[in-house]
């Protein structure tokens, strides 16, 4: 089945978007999110539906709590923040023992158009993507415009035939 058809086969799939901002800043007050609001904005030009939005701290267990309790409500996750190299970027490392499948094609690709942009410090992101069941979880930096990169450009123009995929609707 060539791409075209099985995008159209997926076109109708409703899906639930759940927002992880991984920010100690955040929470504690200290500066305000811009990424929900900006992710709430974005959406609905695509037609997914904006589930719920957690604020969590760049620990360990309290992301990986929020993966899994989010991950039961929505169809795909959006984790903004922990994607660096620095001591408290931990996101990407609690979701790999996570996942069932990786999308390596969403960092290469997310490196790439940073790259093109912000030429070789594209390499100090860690973006990824992966199934974790029936359920996608993309990991993307806590920047406003790496959201707004890596939503448009590259997950929600895709993000529907991904999870057809992944759950098998389109045969």
């Amino acid at each position: 089945m060539p791409v075209e058809e099985h995008r159209r086969v997926s076109e109708h799939l409703e899906v639930t978007l759940c927002l992880l901002v991984t920010s100690d800043k955040v929470l504690q007050g200290l500066t305000n999110d811009r990424v929900t609001p900006l992710v709430a904005s974005i959406l609905p030009e695509y037609g997914i539906k904006l589930g719920e939005t957690t604020v969590t701290p760049n620990r360990p267990a309290d992301i990986e709590r929020a993966l899994r309790t989010l991950l039961a409500k929505c169809d795909v996750v959006l984790a903004t923040g922990g994607t660096g190299l620095g001591a408290r970027d931990v996101t990407v490392d609690v979701l790999r023992p996570m996942c069932s499948k990786d999308i390596p094609g969403f960092g290469e690709l997310f490196r790439y158009l940073t790259y093109l942009r912000y030429g070789t410090a594209a390499l100090a992101t860690r973006a990824t993507a992966c199934a974790v069941g029936d359920g996608l979880v993309f990991a993307v930096p806590g920047s406003p415009e790496a959201v707004e990169t890596a939503l448009t450009k590259l997950i929600l123009p895709e993000v529907r035939h991904l999870i057809a995929e992944l759950r098998g609707l389109r045969h």
